[in-house]
């Protein structure tokens, strides 16, 4: 993949972006990386390949990366009842439930029947502190004042949901005896070297001259720098765009039977076929075409971050897109999206 055909400077200019961080991917390997504009406005902090922003959402991917590997362990099953394994808080049974239960498989793809309420997964609040996923289930905390529980019947609807990655989080706490970040730690970032990336970043480590600050669609600092979203499994993530990379490399490598954390082929593949008839989406990714031109992608939008990985795992191409701005607008409609379809100008079915 290569960049044709548009001056990033002169577009972050445009679309007042502050600081950008650009990874090429191409026969399986990193084949370029470009870094542009500061982590803080009217600084001299410059992004470099180890400037760590927020993922947002990307989160999702590394999640079920790490979910698929604890399937491969035997520690957890796409297809069973998630309450067989969830000790802390089960998912409430409800006449939605009756006659289908809510499966990994459900939450992984969106399609568990479970919505976010209104106004949930706000930045954190220093003032409440960082809420336990019990208390946040339970709808005990400002973060999601309402008892998550099953809208619709599961497999029913696709519904984006934060809440059901939430869940995902409690039950890999459950299976593992182990807080979150640990068995992230654990089983993907060290095995993959992601010496970068961070969850619950504590105020000395973002005050680190790595970290980039958030930005709103004038260029403009967001309130208190660096929003920290207290949910990691959901969109808690904060990396390089080098490490974001390394996750993507290792899942095309999984595809191809050559995984370094362990994920077999079959089920890396499995993460990429469409679920339960939604061609949309995969197990924590979305997908788009099919058969070997088939694209994988997931977005990051946050209060001061855009971010954007998208790969061709057959064809082993890919890029991750990282920036410190918010633009109010999707991503296909910003830099973002210049940026990726600058990079598809030259595929036939583009």
């Amino acid at each position: 993949m290569e960049l044709k055909n548009i001056n990033i400077e002169e577009r972050m200019q445009f679309f007042n972006v502050t600081g950008i961080s650009i990874i090429l991917l191409g026969n399986g390997q990193i084949i370029g990386t470009q870094n542009y504009g500061l982590l803080e406005v009217k600084s001299n902090r410059k992004v470099d390949k180890n400037s760590i922003f927020s993922a947002c959402s990307i989160s999702k991917f590394l999640t079920g990366m790490l979910a698929i590997k604890l399937v491969e362990d035997g520690l957890l099953d796409l297809d069973d009842d998630v309450n067989e394994s969830l000790i802390s808080r089960k998912v409430p049974e409800n006449v939605f439930t009756k006659n289908k239960k809510v499966t990994l498989r459900n939450l992984l793809s969106h399609q568990s029947g479970i919505k976010d309420p209104e106004d949930s997964f706000s930045v954190l609040n220093p003032k409440t502190g960082i809420p336990s996923m019990v208390e946040l289930l339970k709808g005990e905390t400002a973060y999601c004042k309402i008892p998550i529980e099953v809208q619709c019947d599961p497999e029913s609807e696709f519904h984006y949901s934060d809440a059901g990655f939430c869940i995902i989080q409690q039950l890999i706490e459950d299976v593992t005896a182990k807080p979150f970040h640990q068995v992230m730690k654990e089983q993907i970032f060290d095995r993959l070297e992601m010496i970068n990336s961070y969850f619950y970043p504590t105020m000395s480590e973002v005050d680190k001259e790595n970290f980039a600050c958030g930005h709103n669609k004038n260029g403009e600092l967001v309130a208190d720098k660096f929003p920290i979203y207290p949910y990691p499994a959901a969109s808690g993530l904060w990396t390089t765009s080098l490490d974001l990379a390394e996750l993507v490399l290792e899942f095309m490598n999984a595809v191809k039977g050559a995984s370094k954390v362990g994920i077999s082929e079959n089920l890396a593949k499995e993460m990429i076929n469409p679920q339960r008839g939604k061609n949309w989406t995969g197990l924590g990714m979305f997908l788009e075409c099919a058969e070997k031109e088939l694209e994988i992608s997931s977005l990051g939008w946050g209060v001061g971050f855009q971010c954007m990985m998208v790969a061709f795992p057959y064809l082993q191409e890919g890029a991750v897109i990282m920036t410190n701005s918010e633009l109010g607008v999707h991503q296909m409609q910003g830099i973002i999206g210049e940026i990726y379809k600058s990079l598809l100008s030259e595929k036939r079915y583009v």
